[in-house]
């Protein structure tokens, strides 16, 4: 699950996002001013933030500063400014990206995906047959980097990030870029199939990937 603090005033803007964001396995919790993001950042930790820069008490700009000064968190601004300016001056402030208003909640899910991949370019739990290295979208296993196709590669990354935990077809479908939200169950079910030829799990006594009837599949480490 990925946890993310939004910072927005607009109770109905962040409600809306956070309802949309929750099918893509992201946990949103929505503060409207300054002083509460600061106090959330205090008690818990975060994966990622997403800034308003219209907020009571303090400019977001300002707000995006103090947080990098203190967090190494990845920042989205997400404005409805269109001041170039204000572009540049959140780059410089330390935002990892600046996504304008009004924009289609679909590329906000592609933007996250794209910062983080930046942020955990590996991950390499140790004990672990697999080596994820997002940064360069290649998995490796048993030191041996696998052949996939782009929509192996996310169905089998998002299988390791969420090691032990029940995902879905639906969850797979929407968190794997490459593969459109309308596929059906049976191209998941293919692609799954495709991946265990792959690193040689046999479907009927898996060692990695398990199907967990009328719920999903499982990734064992």
């Amino acid at each position: 699950m990925i946890n993310i603090l939004m910072i927005e005033d607009d109770i109905d803007i962040s409600s809306l996002l956070a309802k949309f964001l929750a099918q893509y396995g992201m946990n949103v919790q929505c503060v409207e001013t300054p002083k509460a993001a600061l106090n959330a950042l205090q008690l818990d930790q975060y994966d990622l933030i997403i800034l308003d820069l219209t907020l009571p008490q303090m400019d977001g700009l300002e707000l995006c500063k103090l947080i990098r000064k203190d967090y190494d968190i990845p920042i989205i601004i997400s404005s409805a400014r269109s001041d170039l300016t204000d572009k540049i001056i959140g780059l410089e402030y330390g935002a990892d990206d600046y996504l304008p208003k009004p924009y289609e909640p679909r590329e906000l899910v592609a933007r996250i995906q794209t910062v983080l991949r930046r942020y955990r370019p590996t991950l390499r739990n140790e004990g672990s047959d697999f080596e994820l290295n997002e940064g360069k979208m290649q998995i490796r296993f048993k030191g041996e980097l696998l052949d996939l196709t782009t929509a192996e590669y996310e169905i089998l990354r998002l299988l390791l990030l969420n090691a032990g935990t029940v995902l879905s077809r639906d969850y797979l479908a929407n968190n794997a870029e490459s593969i459109s939200w309308e596929s059906s169950e049976r191209t998941i079910d293919v692609i799954i199939s495709r991946v265990r030829n792959k690193i040689g799990d046999n479907p009927k006594q898996p060692r990695y990937i398990h199907s967990i009837r009328g719920a999903g599949y499982k990734f064992t480490p």
